[in-house]
């Protein structure tokens, strides 16, 4: 890894919105590091982009594994961009109802994992001197919807870690991004979420013409990290165009 080349760190990049923004990112000149815990799939995704002509570099890792993730950024040359992509849901049980177990495997991954990075890779972000941090939330960090209790409540700890972190970098060389994507249709997003039951998930966008894709958030979040070094995109909130809200949507 080139030391004279801009870095992006994209965690979760062995599917869907991750790995689309890998592929982005290393489109648009960045020597990326996919990160995850499956390491096949961010190998196989390495050697296309490096295949491709592009610079990629495959690190397996879990977020929510503190030791592991300080090896990691002790590993970097240096880093520009962190992606903080990995989360996911778990269940759509009722407040009322909900296995405490899947709430906290919720917010490990997504509050924690993100912590646990950024922390990491601050110091390195603050000395590449135009360094830029990307929080994944969700819409589910903005709104609560019924069944979606646990995963609302750790993509509002997300979105707590931009804003404060936003106030906190202030007069420092770093840019905080949230992006806040709605309905996105992976293919593993859904389905992790029903517990591996394909058909609950295909309900999720059943009738729904053109819900956003993988690619659509990728293409976003390309877009705010390539804005001149002073122009900061606080937050990003997509929604595919059915999507009027988390309880309003368009079903055909």
């Amino acid at each position: 890894m080139s030391t004279q080349q801009r870095v992006a760190v994209v965690t979760g990049a062995s599917s869907g919105i991750g790995a689309a923004t890998a592929r982005g990112l290393a489109a648009d000149g960045f020597h990326v590091v996919l990160t995850a815990r499956r390491a096949d799939r961010i190998e196989a995704i390495a050697a296309e982009l490096t295949g491709a002509g592009l610079a990629a570099t495959a690190y397996p890792l879990d977020v929510t594994d503190r030791d592991a993730v300080n090896v990691f950024a002790d590993s970097l040359p240096r880093c520009d961009v962190l992606v903080a992509n990995a989360g996911g849901a778990l269940g759509t049980e009722p407040v009322e109802t909900g296995d405490p177990e899947d709430w906290l495997s919720m917010y490990q991954v997504n509050v924690l994992g993100t912590l646990h990075t950024t922390q990491a890779l601050l110091p390195a972000l603050v000395a590449s001197g135009a360094g830029t941090v990307v929080v994944m939330s969700s819409t589910a960090g903005h709104q609560a919807y019924e069944g979606g209790g646990g995963y609302v409540a750790a993509k509002h700890g997300t979105h707590a870690i931009a804003a404060t972190l936003r106030l906190e970098l202030s007069g420092r060389p770093v840019r905080v991004i949230e992006i806040a994507p709605g309905m996105v249709k992976t293919e593993e997003f859904a389905v992790n979420r029903m517990r591996g039951n394909a058909a609950k998930a295909a309900e999720v966008y059943a009738g729904v013409a053109e819900p956003l894709t993988a690619e659509d958030i990728a293409d976003a979040v390309t877009w705010a990290v390539t804005r001149p070094r002073h122009v900061n995109i606080d937050l990003m909130v997509l929604r595919p165009l059915a999507q009027a809200a988390q309880h309003k949507v368009h079903r055909e």
